[in-house]
């Protein structure tokens, strides 16, 4: 499909090939002329399959406004090929390419990438790495540091452990759980191996202040309240990058973290802000 194609505004599955075998993707075919390609990160762990629902109604509204969008799942994630034991940082960089090439095929327009939680920090240190390779941003509620986000997902496990009575499980604390990685053991945590190589990778990842990208970026983050101020991490990165002169739009959107709710949640101002912030991200270019 080239740019100003019309299609109808419906959903194809297909397998993408990439390294280590195939990727499970859905594409969102724009409704009416094209106007934009989104490439969709999802994010770590659980927090994927509590926020399908949601990234489904937002890849069919920006569809209905007449974006490409493309979900993929990364390499031992969802429906694609692999275990998440084997899942590495830059094989997820590399299907970021696969799928960014795929759009720039298929429908002839620069790619915006549109990541959740550790997958809008994976977008981010994709486009420091390809600043040509991405036209705009769109970040919900990004991880805004690697290491932190760890110690939090090493701390599941100790929580099952008291859940279970499993002192052992718990390792002695997040220190201890880290020195296992170091030492090559592959942790089971809510259900999902973690490896000592992606484990590694997000201990050295970057803090989102040095994430800054070139590009437009729409950010959107969950408040307490309406009205109330961004999270003072969030406040404090965002002041940073918009010192250094990235384009960039706050969208402060009160709405509960539908990325770790047990229950499936939908909330439509979350949906409604984002498209918003997209038809003026489109207007403006």
């Amino acid at each position: 499909m080239t740019a100003g194609r019309t299609r109808s505004a419906a959903a194809e599955p297909f397998f993408l090939e990439s390294g280590n075998g195939q990727r499970f993707c859905l594409f969102h075919h724009p409704a009416g002329p094209c106007r934009g390609a989104i490439l969709y990160v999802h994010p770590f762990g659980e927090e994927l399959n509590r926020s399908r629902r949601m990234a489904a109604l937002q890849a069919r509204r920006l569809a209905a406004l007449g974006y490409g969008v493309l979900q993929i799942d990364l390499y031992g994630c969802g429906d694609s090929a692999g275990d998440f034991a084997d899942a590495r940082w830059a094989l997820w960089l590399a299907d970021l390419d696969a799928g960014a090439a795929w759009l720039r095929e298929e429908l002839g327009l620069p790619v915006i990438l549109w990541g959740l939680r550790l997958g809008a920090t994976l977008a981010l240190d994709y486009a420091r790495t390809r600043p040509a390779a991405v036209a705009a941003m769109l970040l919900w509620q990004p991880v805004l540091n690697g290491a932190t986000y760890l110690t939090q997902f090493l701390r599941l496990r100790m929580a099952n452990a008291l859940l279970t009575d499993n002192a052992d499980a718990g390792g002695g604390g997040t220190g201890a759980l880290r020195q296992q990685l170091r030492d090559g053991a592959t942790l089971e945590i809510g259900g999902y191996l973690l490896s000592p190589p992606l484990a590694a990778a997000l201990d050295a990842l970057a803090p989102i202040e040095a994430l800054a990208p070139s590009c437009p970026v729409q950010w959107i983050e969950a408040i307490a309240a309406p009205g109330q101020a961004l999270p003072p991490g969030a406040a404090r990165a965002i002041e940073k990058w918009q010192a250094i002169g990235v384009p960039l739009e706050v969208h402060g959107v009160h709405c509960p973290p539908f990325w770790t709710t047990h229950e499936i949640t939908v909330c439509q101002d979350w949906l409604d802000a984002t498209a918003s912030a997209m038809q003026a991200h489109r207007h403006a270019a």
